[in-house]
């Protein structure tokens, strides 16, 4: 079992991953990553993220850091969950330029969707962090359901009327915490 990353551990991570790439790309961190660099969580158990484009070198580098630094490292995104609207690129936010590379939180709304999908306790505390801490807006996940919807079909362990029901629910669950308040 790794260790787990830390904000420490991620920007050590970050460096040298940006010190051995060999043409510049952009990283998109996404998940615990992403809950982790906007403090929602102390640690998280792996480094979720996505090229694109994808520099040359950084493959060798993982391979190396995963095991210097004892970090998990896992290629994921919001897109190998649920379809990602076309301007995912353009919403996700800048973090840091280092060296050749650009580091990037994947689009919040993206992230909230996949994560209300998936519908694990974890995954919605951290929607819901998203929604409070206004990385994304109740408005901005409906509007951007309505643009991914039609593309659901294309992922057949998704029911899309289930996913509805999940961020209705998700949805009305953030108003009644609100009224609360």
């Amino acid at each position: 079992m790794r260790r787990k990353v830390t904000p420490e551990t991620l920007q050590q991570f970050m460096k040298d991953l940006a010190v051995a790439a060999r043409s510049a790309g952009n990283i998109y961190f996404t998940g615990g990553t992403t809950a982790l660099l906007l403090g929602f969580r102390d640690q998280t158990i792996d480094i979720d993220l996505k090229f694109d484009p994808e520099p040359i070198g950084v493959f060798e580098a993982i391979a190396v850091l995963k095991n210097r630094l004892d970090l998990n490292v896992k290629l994921a995104s919001p897109g190998d969950f649920i379809p990602v609207a076309q301007d995912w690129r353009i919403q996700s936010q800048h973090i840091v330029h280092i060296g050749l590379l650009d580091f990037f939180h994947f689009d919040f709304s993206m992230q909230a969707l996949s994560k209300i999908e998936r519908g694990l306790a974890q995954d919605l505390a951290d929607a819901t962090r998203l929604v409070s801490g206004k990385h994304v807006t109740v408005l901005e996940l409906k509007r951007r359901f309505l643009q991914i919807e039609p593309e659901l079909l294309r992922y057949p362990a998704i029911d899309p009327r289930q996913f509805r029901i999940k961020l209705d629910r998700f949805l009305d669950g953030l108003e009644r915490s609100q009224k609360h308040d």
